[in-house]
């Protein structure tokens, strides 16, 4: 069913775009699991067969959701820096985009994105590392490494909050219920444990994925 303009209104013109960012508003409320076509078109208050004139199904919906996740990464570059620093603000940037789309991001990683958006963070990381002096196979592989860090302390985050913040609320009732015997380091670094600062977990690891790639054997570093 859709929702009924009062009378005299004008009706939003139905674009991809208001499509697109319908799903990516329903997804994140919801899950993956609650997008379709007829939800979509109830979010908008059109008929949902009037969707196929910009989206032809679901899949490229989705494609389309997966796009504009990406297209929101800030890449904001200067190449003047040195190259730590600039591989630092690119996997600083693809963090908060996985932050600020927690769910759709599963979308990005499981669906493809058939426009040069996609390869822009990639050409970013390829670019950093070249000038850096990196050859062509292991700057490869650090463009690989800074975005899966990216993407992997994100999920990480989730996860630890999910799996310990109970340990902030119950603090020693949780320790007293554990065999010392088989657990002394939890209970010993308890409060650590329980105590989760995702920003200075994410900056520690930053730093030493930046760290063990600067001693990598490279060229002379040149501008660019």
């Amino acid at each position: 069913m859709t929702r009924n303009a009062a009378p005299g209104t004008v009706r939003p013109v139905l674009t991809r775009e208001r499509i697109v960012l319908a799903a990516v508003g329903l997804i994140e409320r919801e899950s993956a699991d609650a997008l379709s076509m007829r939800r979509v078109a109830a979010e908008l208050g059109v008929a949902v067969m009037s969707l196929y004139n910009h989206v032809p199904n679901k899949s490229a919906l989705l494609e389309g959701v997966a796009e504009h996740v990406v297209s929101g990464l800030e890449l904001h570059d200067d190449p003047s820096e040195p190259w730590q620093e600039r591989a630092r603000a690119l996997v600083r940037a693809f963090r908060k985009v996985a932050h600020d789309n927690p769910r759709c991001m599963t979308i990005v990683l499981t669906h493809k994105i058939d426009t040069p958006v996609a390869l822009r963070p990639a050409e970013r990381a390829l670019a950093l590392a070249d000038a850096a002096g990196f050859d062509g196979e292991t700057a490869v592989r650090i463009m690989r490494a800074l975005l899966a860090y990216a993407l992997g302390a994100q999920l990480r985050e989730v996860a630890m909050s999910k799996m310990l913040g109970h340990l902030a609320e119950t603090g020693a009732q949780a320790w007293s219920r554990l065999d010392p015997d088989e657990f002394p380091h939890v209970i010993a670094y308890g409060p650590a444990l329980a105590g989760i600062d995702a920003e200075a977990d994410f900056e520690f690891g930053l730093d030493l994925l930046i760290g063990a790639l600067d001693r990598l054997p490279r060229r002379p570093p040149h501008r660019g």
